[in-house]
């Protein structure tokens, strides 16, 4: 197949755009309904695909990446005609007689930039936004999972025209091309590090940005829980995905008085879930590459391993690790972990639990399991974090009425719902004034008017 540049499609997507096509709601949703049919089309496919670049199950593929696109996509065919109504909103006394209106219209060219980790759902499901705004898109899938990189490709040519949506080569080439056309939207999934470039190009042309990163996510245990169930809901957020998830739990803060409790628990959920050794269970995955692999193993020496620590580097495998930690400046507790090791750091009061957070600002997701209102009400005002769970983890990211998004390092924007359709349209501000009545007094010549204006403000 002949390789096409980013300039070139790009061209064609400005010329198509400003066509008007896009504009239309029909056209809109006749192409997320063929989104979907060619996600349905495309599911041995898919399966195939992210067993052989991660060794995902095939219910964690069909709930993470395609049942989660597809309810996406059920949601925003039901409420797009909806969503784009323009709205109608309160005037105020300057501008009587009038009436306002807030248009949603589409950026025009958007760019997306999807990870590894979910490479399906986290490039597919801000199309889904873009699409319903009304937007023509380019996608870029990671080049660390190439199987579903090809999956993509083909589920995108099948359904679409590439002066609508394309999806551009893998090179390295043709990437930094990519970020050198003056797209007016850019949404990136990935780390800080990468995030900061991609920021830096967009601002050249200064587009409009959404930037979904990572950070590291604590998930708080105290006393007085059902343990039980708290201690099976953090572990299986966490070893999803062999834990490379971007909202996982990446640190436990557990009270010193349960610690013990907790491992126990731990270790035998672990054993149910997988068995005695989980490199022979079916359900659980496998690390993306090599690299990722080693940079994983430097974490054991960081603390006490409770259980786990092996690994395999020719399979891919890295055991469900648990490690008790006791200096927050080790490097397991600097970096964002996206794997599956789990550290544990014991506390006895509320203040030591935001002085443990303190160390890492602005996580993406903030999770909590206690009973006390007054623990939940106090972190809750002071933890500043993405969104998260009270007594759950991983399920903020399921309701379609909740924004999901980071906030300083964790990232900039949100999507989801409603949410993903916003953050692909400009707000657009529309005032109707009526010719009825007219206040002489706002023209030249002024004379003293702003006495009178002076006092009405300052009543």
């Amino acid at each position: 197949m002949q390789e096409k540049l980013a300039s070139d499609i790009f061209r064609k997507q400005r010329q198509y755009f400003e066509s008007g096509h896009t504009l239309d709601i029909t056209f809109r949703l006749e192409a997320l309904h063929k989104l979907k049919q060619s996600i349905i089309d495309h599911e041995d496919v898919i399966n195939n695909a992210l067993k052989a670049d991660l060794g995902k199950p095939l219910l964690e593929t069909y709930t993470s990446e395609i049942g989660f696109t597809l309810l996406e996509l059920n949601h925003a065919i039901k409420h797009l005609k909806k969503w784009a109504r323009p709205r109608k909103v309160r005037g105020s006394l300057a501008t009587f007689p009038s009436k306002s209106y807030i248009f949603s219209e589409p950026y025009g060219i958007a760019l997306i930039i999807g990870p590894w980790n979910f490479p399906l759902q986290l490039t597919l499901l801000p199309l889904v936004g873009a699409i319903a705004a009304g937007n023509c898109t380019v996608l870029k899938a990671s080049r660390k999972t190439p199987a579903s990189a090809e999956a993509i490709r083909s589920i995108i040519k099948t359904a679409f025209e590439e002066h609508h949506v394309a999806v551009s080569n893998d090179s390295d080439r043709e990437g930094q091309r990519l970020l050198d056309q003056n797209y007016d939207k850019v949404f990136f999934t990935g780390s800080p590090g990468t995030g900061k470039l991609i920021m830096e190009k967009a601002a050249k042309n200064l587009a409009s940005i959404t930037l979904e990163l990572g950070g590291k996510s604590p998930c708080i245990i105290d006393q007085n829980i059902n343990l039980d169930v708290a201690v099976k809901r953090i572990l299986w957020s966490k070893y999803m995905n062999a834990g490379q998830i971007c909202i996982a739990p990446d640190y436990l803060i557990v009270h010193k008085d349960i610690k013990e409790a907790v491992y126990d628990k731990m270790i035998h959920s672990l054993k149910t879930f997988f068995g005695a050794d989980p490199q022979d269970s079916p359900d659980y995955g496998r690390i993306v590459n090599l690299e990722e692999l080693e940079r994983l193993s430097n974490y054991l020496n960081d603390g006490k391993i409770i259980v786990g620590g092996g690994f395999n580097k020719e399979k891919l495998y890295f055991e469900p690790t648990i490690i008790e930690i006791s200096n927050l400046k080790a490097p397991v507790m600097q970096d964002e972990i996206f794997g599956p090791i789990l550290p544990v750091i014991e506390f006895a009061t509320a203040d030591e639990v935001e002085e443990i957070i303190a160390f890492n600002r602005n996580p993406l997701a903030f999770y909590l399991f206690s009973n006390d209102r007054a623990l939940v009400k106090r972190l809750l005002k002071k933890v500043q974090f993405g969104g998260g769970c009270i007594n759950d983890t991983l399920f903020h990211l399921v309701n379609h009425n909740l924004p999901f998004g980071g906030r300083g390092k964790s990232g900039i924007g949100n999507y989801h719902g409603r949410y993903s359709f916003d953050t692909f349209s400009h707000q657009k501000s529309v005032l109707y004034k009526s010719f009825r009545f007219d206040v002489a007094q706002k023209y030249p010549p002024y004379g003293n008017i702003h006495r009178v204006l002076r006092k009405l403000l300052l009543r």
